[in-house]
């Protein structure tokens, strides 16, 4: 038998220092041995695998508790030196199998039942010859027959030939005598020799061929044949199987009185089932009306349980009102006097020098509270509304794969601002118009919310300017406001004072939902823009003043962030050396989608400008990469230019903006695709064009006469 490198003693010892050098406590190297190719990740990637050394360890407890054998797989590091890589607990070997795709014979897979994960394969060694394969099984079967007492599945490979090897080959082991202080004093030369213990394995292998060859051999005796009739056997075995599937099997059944019995109780049963479905249909329905009536109590109970604690609170708060509000006793008596009818609001009506400081009295007491309900509302909307934390990043200048742009839905963040506007702008509306009313300010009426205009004309019913918030006359008729009225204007300041704060609030909002989304501004614009379409009342003019300068401040927090990613676009070009499709070309792609899915009311213009300053932004920037390297600067060109037409395609279709530049960039891919298709013709043919320039030089130098 050749030598093999389990007989390598300076092998065992580099692994029982590797061992050592790991944390395993007495664990003692039992044998060790090299394979010539493992299956990892390695051979998956098309590379070869780095050499391996299997080695075999026991653990002797002193402690009582059962001995524990070890397979672990050691490989070589950058210097030359064995250190442990994986670790296997043959107590969980359950399966030992030949590879039959080797026709050599010398790949073989170990089973270990706590490999649960289906994507983690079953280790696979290539060994270098059928004796290395045969040493390393035999004493794996034998160290889990000593220690283990069971020995696992043995699959592809002849069990009585593998006894017989073992028999004439007897594994050789190596005898080491170490000092106290670790020194190496003495190595026995290894022999070949008998090996008496692995006779207990050799015995079981062969008893596994014995008992699967008695079994068959009572399996013939049934049928009165010998081992060697296998070819008659087979014959037998499929003329019955032909004969049971030529029987009636199915009439013999119906034959018998039993089956007619299990037929009506199945005809029986399924009539019951059919009578216990209906019935089950019918209290589903009667289950589901109950239902909706109970819900239907329910939101009633709801409605009216909110309305009573509206109603309370309403009460209390007036209560704190009236006791905050002190009215001097002269004025008293000119309110407490007569009727407060409207129409007679002006005949009972204080002395015009009175109603300043009256007036003044009331938009001070009332300011504070309608800023704290604003304040409160405010922050009440921001703590309930869930919203991501983390802000996206569009634009950034990395080459790193995937996008940076969230894809959390934020639409809570708009929504909250909306309903800031829904409950405030018509209540700071009809504060406005009872204010003008009480205070006697000689203005025309607002309209009230949802009243109706009982002079309108039915063909204008539905006329999309009547947003009910015009001014009207005593009769019910809209009309036109009196701009050079004085009262309008003495009636704007007061509205100034008397709700001058809140819009900080408001502002709060806005700089809030900016923080979390900044292209939530889009959705907020257009909001903004259809409250502010809806106010044309002049008795409003502090909301529709708050409406502007709301939406002032969204397209100025919009902008900036614009101008934050046209920043991150430039920042590529301070990068090194850009090559390929630059990261913010597809990334805009993606910022576009977003941007279009939140267009509401007449923000188009909003979006239009963006496109702009980030396109120009984003070709000019290309433009300055590109020239960064001459030699590859058309190559750069038109890799960005297409990926920019392609990403685009669809939005360039529905968008005139994105269009625009989807054309200006089909414009400069052709016109790079042209520059560099004529440097690769003049690199390939250069020396034949300076030829035929030399040629068309001497057409005028040389006569024609003289050209033989």
């Amino acid at each position: 038998m050749a030598k093999s490198s389990a007989d390598d003693a300076e092998l065992r010892r580099a692994c029982a220092a590797a061992v050592a050098a790991s944390g395993a406590r007495g664990e003692e190297v039992t044998f060790s041995i090299r394979v010539a190719k493992g299956r990892g990740i390695f051979e998956k990637l098309g590379r070869l695998a780095k050499p391996r050394v299997l080695a075999l360890t026991t653990k002797h407890s002193s402690k009582g508790e059962a001995n524990k054998a070890f397979l672990r797989v050691l490989k070589y590091s950058s210097g030359a030196v064995l250190e442990p890589a994986k670790l296997y607990k043959l107590k969980h070997l359950t399966k030992v199998e030949v590879i039959s795709s080797d026709p050599s014979g010398c790949t073989f897979v170990l089973g270990f039942d706590n490999l649960r994960s289906q994507t983690v394969a079953p280790p696979q060694w290539t060994m270098r010859n059928i004796d290395d394969r045969n040493r390393l099984l035999f004493c794996i079967l034998n160290m889990c027959k000593e220690i283990l007492s069971y020995l696992p599945k043995v699959v592809g490979i002849d069990i009585v030939e593998l006894a017989l090897w073992a028999k004439e080959n007897a594994l050789t082991l190596d005898n080491q005598v170490s000092n106290q202080d670790g020194q190496e004093t003495s190595v026995v030369t290894q022999t070949e020799r008998k090996v008496t213990v692995t006779v207990t394995v050799e015995n079981d292998l062969v008893s596994q061929a014995k008992d699967e060859e008695e079994d068959m051999e009572a399996l013939l005796d049934t049928y009165v044949m010998g081992i060697g009739e296998a070819d008659a056997f087979s014959e037998r075995l499929k003329q019955e199987l032909v004969a049971l599937e030529a029987a009636n099997v199915y009439q013999l059944l119906e034959s018998e009185p039993l089956v007619e019995e299990v037929l009506q109780g199945l005809d029986s049963a399924s009539a019951a089932v059919d009578d216990m479905d209906e019935w089950l249909r019918i209290f589903n329905l009667k289950l589901r009306h109950m239902r909706e009536d109970i819900s239907s109590i329910e939101s009633r109970n709801n409605g009216l349980e909110m309305q009573s604690v509206n109603n309370k609170g309403l009460v209390e708060e007036m209560e704190k009102l009236l006791e905050r509000l002190r009215i001097p006793q002269e004025f008293a008596a000119s309110l407490t006097g007569g009727s407060f009818e409207e129409s007679r609001m002006l005949k009972n009506s204080l002395d015009k020098s009175c109603l300043g400081p009256l007036r003044k009295a009331y938009c001070v007491s009332l300011n504070l509270l309608l800023r704290r309900e604003a304040r409160e509302f405010a922050n009440e909307l921001r703590a309930s509304t869930k919203a991501p934390k983390n802000p996206a990043v569009w634009l950034e200048g990395s080459n790193s794969g995937g996008q940076n742009g969230s894809s959390a839905d934020t639409s809570t963040v708009s929504d909250a601002y909306s309903k800031m506007l829904t409950i405030f702008i018509p209540l700071l509306v009809d504060e406005s118009s009872f204010f003008a009313h009480f205070m006697c300010f000689e203005v025309p009426a607002l309209v009230p919310a949802g009243a109706p205009n009982v002079n309108k004309n039915r063909s204008g019913a539905n006329d999309p300017d009547d947003d009910d918030l015009n001014l009207m006359d005593p009769d019910g008729n809209d009309i036109k406001p009196d701009n050079t009225s004085v009262e309008l204007g003495t009636l704007n300041d007061a509205l100034q004072e008397l709700l001058d704060g809140i819009q900080e609030d408001f502002y709060a909002v806005v700089d809030w939902a900016y923080k979390i989304d900044p292209l939530r501004c889009i959705s907020m614009h257009g909001i903004t823009e259809r409250y502010l379409s809806g106010q044309k009342a002049d008795a409003a003019g502090f909301v529709r003043k708050l409406l502007d300068d709301l939406e002032s401040r969204i397209s100025v927090q919009f902008g900036r962030f614009i101008d934050e990613a046209c920043h991150q676009i430039e920042r590529n070009e301070r990068n090194v050396r850009q090559t390929g499709i630059l990261a913010y070309i597809p990334r805009f792609a993606v910022l576009a989608s977003r941007m279009e899915q939140y267009i509401q009311g007449q923000s188009r213009d909003l979006i239009d400008k963006a496109y702009t300053k980030l396109v120009s932004t984003m070709f000019t920037t290309l433009e300055k990469i590109a020239q960064g390297d001459p030699k590859t600067a058309d190559i750069v060109l038109i890799e960005n230019y297409a990926a920019f037409q392609n990403s685009l395609y669809d939005l360039a279709n529905v968008v005139p903006t994105l269009a625009k530049f989807y054309h200006q960039a089909s414009e400069s891919y052709e016109q790079a695709c042209t520059r560099h298709i004529s440097s690769l013709i003049y690199l390939q043919f250069e020396r034949l064009f300076q030829f035929s320039r030399k040629v068309d030089e001497l057409t005028y130098t040389i006569a024609a006469e003289e050209v033989s």
